[in-house]
């Protein structure tokens, strides 16, 4: 598994000054790209939960839902879509997080969950952690549990994990 780590790890490639300058994107494509990898990554992912129990997953938009999905397939539970303020057609639930100039918001289908279950949080980056604690709210507010949050890419230099703290975090690669 750690051989697949590093593979995976040297795969994601940097787009500087992406979406602004100053960023430095990581770019999971590369992953995307290679089906054997892409598997690779999906396979250290069900390894890891296939015994615990996961009643559903609930995964980012837009690249945790690429992840997400699929992993929520082969776990062979539900897949949650959480998704920008907006954007979801049915009644939803909502969780505001801040952003270094403002704030945003993450939406859920408010019947998505049901009262106990078992939830394993997906995003393909864990950079501050704004957007997945948001995730975890929404979540506890219908009465199920976080699982574990779990990222292909922690941008560990960013402390994720202190915003996160109270929460099981598990990320492939750390930069």
């Amino acid at each position: 598994m750690e051989v697949h780590m590093q593979e995976i790890r040297n795969a994601i490639r940097d787009i500087p000054d992406f979406p602004k300058p100053g960023i430095i994107f990581k770019d999971i494509t590369p992953i995307l790209k290679n089906h054997t990898l892409f598997r690779k990554t999906i396979s250290i992912l069900v390894d890891r939960y296939k015994d615990r129990t996961i009643d559903a997953v609930a995964a980012i938009e837009s690249r945790g839902f690429i992840f997400g999905s699929t992993l929520a397939l082969e776990l062979g539970v539900p897949f949650i879509p959480i998704r920008k303020k907006g954007k979801l057609p049915y009644k939803t639930v909502a969780a505001t997080y801040e952003l270094e100039y403002g704030t945003d918001s993450v939406e859920m289908h408010e019947d998505a969950l049901n009262p106990g279950d078992n939830v394993l949080i997906f995003d393909d980056l864990a950079a501050t952690g704004g957007t997945a604690k948001a995730t975890a709210e929404l979540v506890e507010k219908v009465g199920a549990k976080v699982v574990e949050m779990a990222f292909v890419i922690e941008l560990a230099f960013l402390n994720p994990r202190d915003k996160l703290s109270g929460y099981d975090v598990f990320s492939i690669v750390q930069f």
